[in-house]
């Protein structure tokens, strides 16, 4: 932790070399230190003995997309799938792709070929229901932003663990290659079904901004991530990132307290603003007085602020 400043407006050219990067802002992205709050672990294991989705609700930033990284480092599940869910997202979108305008195209410049193949790609759904001897760990971020009837859709899939790709089934040969979503790994598909032998570990998450039907709920184990109020829990939150004991007075501590109260009061802030500002406000170079305040109003920002 620490805070080294690099740029200081002035105009002198110093090629001064940036200050190391966060643990959580390292790139490529590897798994993050996570501590799960009380009964996340037991929600986790009732949906993996169980074979169901995970339904996590939270405020943004409480660490809800987090879970499946430490889920799937943990029992080597392989690289977490991820579909991001818009207004505009379709459950088809999620199991597989047909690029029917790239193929036209192609017919267009006489450069198509016949090989159906070539323009079909499975989704990151589609793929996590690929048969295999261990279940991937697929993410569903903020589902309650999609359409009305996609978690229907979805709880059907879901309860099926199967699905078709209509453009296979019409297609002359019987079993073809088709990309999966996450590289350029391929694939057998026979007459255009996909059928799970082992059902992935599937985090969907919500912000709470509406109501599921008791049809797609049923299908779930729920989990509603506490918000950060108990500097307790915040501070092992912290120790879990810099991997170090917190003092009971100092910097850190202060400034878990003031983040602690602030949740208190009802502001919306998450814990990774928390975490930017304790690599920030702590160090040899760490600024103090009003440069400190004005630094903590950066990155503590509240979230329904602009």
């Amino acid at each position: 932790m620490t805070w080294t400043p690099a740029y200081r407006g002035d105009g002198v050219e110093r090629g001064l070399p940036l200050p190391a990067a966060p643990p959580w802002r390292t790139f490529p992205r590897s798994a993050v230190a996570f501590q799960p709050p009380a009964g996340l672990a037991e929600a986790v294991n009732a949906a993996l003995a169980l074979r169901r989705p995970l339904l996590i609700t939270g405020a943004p930033g409480t660490g809800k997309s987090t879970a499946i990284e430490s889920v799937a480092t943990e029992l080597k599940l392989g690289p977490v799938l991820r579909w991001q869910v818009t207004s505009q997202s379709t459950l088809s979108d999620a199991l597989y792709r047909y690029d029917a305008l790239g193929r036209i195209h192609a017919h267009q410049l006489g450069s198509a070929t016949d090989d159906i193949t070539t323009y079909l790609r499975l989704g990151p759904l589609g793929t996590a229901l690929l048969p295999s001897d261990h279940p991937r760990a697929l993410l569903i971020d903020d589902i309650d932003k999609g359409d009305l009837d996609l978690t229907g859709d979805l709880a059907e899939v879901l309860e099926d663990g199967e699905f078709e790709i209509p453009e296979l089934v019409r297609f002359e040969r019987d079993a073809v290659e088709i990309r999966e979503s996450d590289g350029e790994a391929r694939h057998v598909i026979t007459r255009g079904r996909v059928v799970c032998t082992e059902f992935p570990f599937i985090v969907l998450t919500s912000n709470g901004e509406r109501d599921f039907s008791s049809q797609f709920l049923r299908r779930c184990v729920r989990f509603t991530m506490p918000s950060f109020t108990d500097p307790a829990a915040v501070r092992r939150v912290l120790e879990a990132h810099f991997g170090l004991n917190v003092d009971d007075a100092g910097p850190l501590a202060e400034l878990i307290d003031e983040f602690a109260t602030r949740v208190q009061a009802g502001e919306s802030l998450a814990i990774d603003q928390l975490l930017a500002a304790a690599h920030l406000l702590t160090g040899e170079h760490a600024p103090h007085g009003e440069d400190r305040r004005a630094v903590l109003d950066y990155v503590l920002r509240e979230l329904t602020r602009a």
